[in-house]
């Protein structure tokens, strides 16, 4: 019994085979599936030779359209002539008796890149080519790792965010002693040159007696800003607790320099704040240490001196700057003058 001859429309035969190309007797394009055509949207392949189009790569022998009708069921290797020079892969069957040629191709693992290289869809590969497979599992990695790294992201803006936080004074909106304690130990292990203001306010316990913890706070704020505005970009400004501040000066060792800003931010201090109809008035007292003064800086031996020069200012009248000298050593200002060198 004969066997029926079976016979596809061009419409079956673009959608089973999206990718096929079909050849003459002579070589030349007699039709192309949608998919391999839209590779090439400018440039019809339809009575194009076929080896004007694409170069055999494997098997290195068929370089001729005979070539190619000596390599029924063997897999071929293609890549375009001209760029983008998409890899392809293929099986060559006959038709028509062995005059014509059918080549069924895929991109096999370049599949990837193809899709993002010319924009294809689903709708570009037959439902039963096990590309499908692969793009929906490349899809399902891609939302995955999107999906990750929009958590990542989340992470370690929260992250962030928290360590700013515990870096940071509430009220005022300045670095906290962790974050002072932090920055010191930095700049000694570089062995950064650097200075230290201590700063504690005059008669603010009088703002709080009298008018409030809100006008105490309110001038926390004020003076928070003063400070910001008072020194560089570079400084760093610390609630240290209560009414105390420390400034932190990177590089800055001048005691001429140091005493002019102290005295800058004493007299803008000393101006009356405004708050609810009242006016808050407070001054300052500093004492400054410079790590140029020690052999070898220490944290808490610098915040030590400091302090010891903050209450010689204040004991030697207040709303002046103390300079100390390293190890415990200062020098009380004269009366008639708000700094000593």
């Amino acid at each position: 019994m004969t066997d029926p001859q079976m016979t596809l429309s061009p419409e079956a035969m673009d959608r089973l085979m999206p990718m096929h190309v079909w050849l003459t007797k002579t070589g030349e394009v007699r039709r192309v599936g949608p998919t391999l055509q839209k590779l090439r949207p400018e440039t019809p392949m339809v009575g194009r030779r076929f080896l004007d189009i694409f170069e055999v790569r494997r098997p290195r022998r068929a370089n001729s359209h005979k070539a190619l009708l000596g390599l029924e069921g063997t897999p071929v290797h293609l890549v375009f002539h001209d760029a983008p020079m998409t890899a392809l892969k293929g099986m060559v069957v006959k038709l028509n008796g062995g005059q014509d040629v059918l080549i069924n191709l895929s991109f096999g693992i370049s599949v990837v890149d193809a899709v993002a290289e010319y924009g294809l869809t689903l709708g570009d590969f037959a439902v039963t080519d096990l590309t499908v497979e692969m793009l929906y599992l490349v899809e399902a990695k891609a939302a995955v790792m999107n999906e990750l790294r929009s958590l990542n992201n989340r992470l370690q803006g929260a992250k962030i965010v928290a360590e700013e936080q515990a870096f940071t004074d509430t009220l005022t909106g300045l670095k906290n002693r962790r974050a002072m304690d932090f920055l010191m130990a930095r700049l000694i292990e570089a062995s950064q040159p650097f200075s230290v203001m201590h700063l504690d306010l005059d008669f603010f316990k009088v703002v709080n007696d009298s008018f409030g913890h809100a006008a105490g706070d309110h001038v926390l704020q004020h003076v928070a800003q003063v400070l910001i505005d008072e020194t560089r970009s570079e400084d760093i400004v610390v609630r240290f607790g209560g009414d105390e501040f420390v400034l932190i000066f990177d590089g800055l060792v001048d005691a001429a320099r140091l005493n002019a800003i102290a005295l800058r931010i004493i007299e803008q201090l000393e101006v009356p704040i405004p708050f609810n109809g009242e006016t808050c008035r407070i001054s300052a007292s500093i004492g400054t240490a410079l790590s140029t003064q020690y052999d070898v800086p220490d944290v808490e031996q610098m915040l030590h001196d400091a302090d010891m020069a903050l209450y010689t200012s204040k004991r030697t009248g207040r709303a002046r700057v103390t300079m100390a000298h390293g190890a415990g050593q200062v020098t009380e200002p004269p009366e008639d003058i708000a700094f000593v060198q």
